[in-house]
């Protein structure tokens, strides 16, 4: 991809743009992922941390505990409640985009599906895929 991605809300109250190189496309399978998603899993466009600026709006951001045990803040829109984006801890170089909220559509035929241990009975992951039963490594 050349040029910034874009993206944003449902409602339009919050854009965003990220330049940068993805490091990784995420299907992640796990509970809190498919609870925020309200679908059999989320998926997440791993992007530079400081190639994120906000365009318009004001993200609305809470916390909440990961299953490695680290702090994730989970940014959406106040007023739709559309996720956005998430953040690990400060200092780490790379924010999570959710690729829903991009303007144009990801190549999920790159996906990197994790946590598919807990992934829903019936869904099935490509052939080829990479994928892990838990947390990726670093």
């Amino acid at each position: 991809m050349t040029g910034p991605r874009l993206g944003g809300c449902q409602c339009g109250a919050v854009r965003f743009s990220s330049s940068g190189p993805a490091r990784a496309l995420y299907a992640c399978h796990c509970r809190e992922c498919r609870k925020q998603s309200a679908s059999a899993f989320g998926m997440s466009l791993v992007v530079p941390r400081d190639g994120l600026v906000l365009l318009r709006g004001t993200p609305r951001s809470w916390t909440r505990s990961t299953d490695s045990g680290r702090q994730l803040r989970c940014l959406f829109c106040g007023e739709c409640g559309s996720r956005l984006w998430h953040e690990g801890a400060v200092g780490i170089a790379a924010v999570t985009l959710k690729a829903g909220a991009l303007d144009e559509p990801v190549d999920f035929a790159t996906a990197i599906h994790i946590w598919t241990d807990r992934k829903l009975p019936g869904v099935v992951i490509p052939p080829g895929a990479v994928q892990y039963p838990g947390e990726p490594p670093d």
